[in-house]
């Protein structure tokens, strides 16, 4: 949903009206849907007085261009500073429009706080509501639309979230963002190709809950220790208000790395068999052997493009130090036009392509090399099996061919009879 808050006055848990005992605090969980900023799942607060029968929905996911500014809007996500807010909104309402529009499930969790736990979060949200302090800069992983409720929650159960959830993680950043994205797995390739090794380290149970099932699933386990003593759960009750034909994301990330060196061998070996069919000067091998190296040099050189781009003038902290620049960097989009000088037959095309492509291979292979050095840990195997058969067989094809020709036979014509 991208639109600004409603105004709206405020809410009677910040006037002084509502009673402590009449607060009831639920978190909403929404599950994934289907475009990319969707994937992940989505959290909100319901507060309600119900002496006073007023709720209000609270909502840390609010994102969009500030008065029409586009522009602007594309340059802050570009740089990483994108800018979220919180909304308020009718709870009914929002159900409604994630059940018949979004067709996405809409789960309830009541938690157990005492009034003065329940009026720490009922204030909480109502003064992060506030014109003044809604904004804030959005991190995917570290501050977003759930772990600002988790925040929130652990701080009025006096840090009881936090230390249940210290421990190490059962998966990784990667993992838990590859089982999210495998609904669409050329968009999750192109996201892992992205981020770098910071989503490989070793992470706490808490920071799973950047993810709204995680922080579902954890205040559902929790067991909270009062103040006479006494343990209890800390989710009340927990229902459906409506539940979709979803299927849930995997509970354990997807291993492509086998089909993946099979896809680097097979674009490898199409550039193989163009070559040879090529050998002979026939053209149409020529010209198609160029489209093709065209194609791969504005797709990955696209992505290469992209990579520096945000390794070096962003804020995107999960690029920073990407080994992926090893296989796919700026360099690869000169495949671009000399897979066009190729098609037209230029003199120098045959030696262009011949030396670009040994340097990305080399690039290449420098990227597994590195892999012997403990700081070289990201876990990229899956981009290494695709692109460095790409490169490494592209760069054999060229020097391939240049050996065919030097063994050729030149023909001499016949000296002219005395």
């Amino acid at each position: 949903m991208l639109a600004l808050t409603a105004g709206q006055s405020l809410p009677p848990w910040m006037t002084g009206q509502t009673q402590p005992a009449d607060l009831s605090i639920t978190l909403v969980t929404f599950s994934p849907g289907d475009s990319l900023v969707e994937w992940w799942g989505h959290t909100s607060f319901v507060v309600e007085d119900r002496r006073l029968n007023h709720a209000r929905l609270y909502n840390f996911g609010m994102f969009g261009p500030k008065e029409g500014d586009t522009v602007g809007f594309v340059k802050d996500f570009a740089k990483g500073r994108l800018i979220f807010w919180v909304a308020d909104d009718s709870a009914q309402g929002t159900f409604s429009f994630y059940k018949n529009q979004l067709k996405r499930d809409v789960r309830l969790q009541e938690l157990d706080l005492e009034p003065d736990e329940a009026m720490a979060v009922a204030k909480s949200l109502g003064t992060n509501v506030l014109p003044e302090n809604r904004m804030y800069r959005y991190h995917h992983y570290n501050d977003n639309c759930s772990t600002r409720p988790r925040d929130i929650i652990d701080a009025a159960i006096g840090g009881q979230l936090k230390a249940a959830t210290s421990g190490t993680s059962r998966m990784t950043l990667r993992q838990h963002t590859l089982r999210y994205s495998m609904v669409n797995p050329p968009m999750s390739l192109v996201l892992d190709y992205l981020q770098a090794d910071s989503l490989d380290k070793p992470i706490t149970g808490l920071q799973d809950a950047y993810l709204p099932d995680e922080l579902e699933a954890q205040l559902q386990a929790l067991q909270v220790k009062r103040a006479d003593g006494t343990t209890r759960p800390l989710v009340k009750t927990q229902r459906n208000w409506f539940k979709s034909d979803r299927t849930p994301p995997p509970a354990t990330a997807p291993n492509w790395i086998l089909y993946e060196l099979l896809v680097g061998l097979f674009l490898a070996g199409i550039a193989h068999g163009l070559g040879h069919w090529g050998r002979d000067g026939k053209k149409l091998p020529r010209v198609l052997l160029g489209l093709y190296t065209s194609l791969i040099g504005l797709v990955l050189g696209i992505l290469g493009l992209a990579l520096g781009f945000l390794m070096t003038a962003t804020d995107h902290d999960v690029t920073f130090g990407n080994e992926n620049i090893f296989q796919a960097n700026p360099l690869t989009f000169a495949l671009f036009p000399l897979g066009l000088m190729l098609m037209w037959g230029a003199k120098r095309a045959v030696k262009w392509n011949r030396a670009v492509w040994t340097v990305l291979a080399a690039i290449s292979v420098l990227g597994v090399l590195i892999k012997v050095l403990p700081s070289a840990d990201q876990a990229n195997g899956n981009i290494l099996a695709i692109l460095v058969p790409l490169n490494v067989g592209f760069a054999a094809l060229w020097w391939l061919e240049a050996r065919h020709k030097a063994a050729k036979p030149v023909s001499v014509p016949l000296a002219k009879a005395a």
